[in-house]
């Protein structure tokens, strides 16, 4: 006998996908009680409706899905990868504040960390990107302290044990090199918390400074240190290829400049700082 499907979308997911949160917020605000379905209450997690049918409503508003947008921002350091900060640092929020559209961002950067940050109110697709089994790949540029071994270095290829258990960078290469520092590009498929600071600390090198280049084959390139941009269609698609698992193995475009090769440039030397 063919097991029947449930019928219906999860309702976290229709929240999600109507833009008004993640899907892990959608989550919460279930479990808060502030979900309504058709005039009553639901808290279930598990429950099951018909978009096309049911009325939904949030905190009393009624769900009206609103068309899906994407943006590329630049995180500077020292700014929250949220929408407000409570204890009152700089947030995502305020650099967001000429976007329309409430958006999410997708997934975290450290406070201390910059670079390639998504923008969307695409639930589903920030699902994707951020949950581990889908193994969506990042890509930093690490300038460390010192400057790590060859045997360090097949370490950390090898694989590490971490507090919270094993990790393997995809890929781990020295893109600069100074007296009392090393840049080094590291691509992971995962985005475990402090995960590439962690990574350097098991192997006696910190991290002085990390910044995200791409994402997926989504690439960072020339946007300025806090500038924001529309997504084009072939990056969203690229995006959405990459939590599909498609297009890993073709040919990636050209690697974007990392910090030291851009002083580089300015400076005429090779000595990053």
């Amino acid at each position: 006998m063919t097991k029947q499907r449930p019928k219906g979308e999860r309702l976290q997911k229709v929240l999600a996908g109507a833009g008004v949160a993640s899907r892990r917020q959608a989550e919460t605000f279930i479990a808060e009680g502030r979900v309504k379905v058709d005039g009553r209450t639901v808290t279930e997690l598990g429950t099951r409706v018909d978009p096309a049918n049911s009325r939904i409503e949030l905190d009393g508003k009624l769900l009206r899905p609103e068309a899906f947008v994407y943006y590329l921002l630049n995180k500077p350091p020292n700014v929250v990868t949220t929408l407000k900060d409570p204890e009152g640092r700089k947030s995502v929020g305020e650099l967001t504040e000429s976007i329309s559209q409430r958006v999410y961002p997708v997934g975290r950067l450290d406070y201390d960390a910059e670079g390639l940050l998504v923008l969307t109110n695409d639930g589903d697709l920030a699902h994707m990107l951020t949950h581990p089994r889908f193994g969506v790949t990042r890509t930093y540029d690490a300038k460390v302290r010192g400057v790590p071994s060859e045997a360090a270095l097949d370490r950390l290829r090898a694989g590490v044990r971490l507090e919270d258990g094993p990790a393997r960078p995809l890929s781990v290469d020295i893109v600069g090199r100074a007296r009392r520092n090393t840049w080094v590009r590291v691509e992971v498929a995962e985005g475990r918390h402090h995960l590439i600071k962690r990574l350097f600390e098991s192997i006696g090198h910190p991290v002085q400074r990390l910044r995200r280049v791409r994402y997926g084959e989504l690439e960072l390139e020339d946007l300025p240190v806090g500038g924001i941009r529309v997504l084009t269609r072939t990056e969203v698609a690229l995006l959405r290829n990459a939590a599909k698992g498609e297009g890993l193995g073709r040919p990636r475009a050209s690697t974007p400049k990392s910090p030291h090769a851009q002083r580089r440039g300015r400076r005429g030397t090779n000595n990053p700082r």
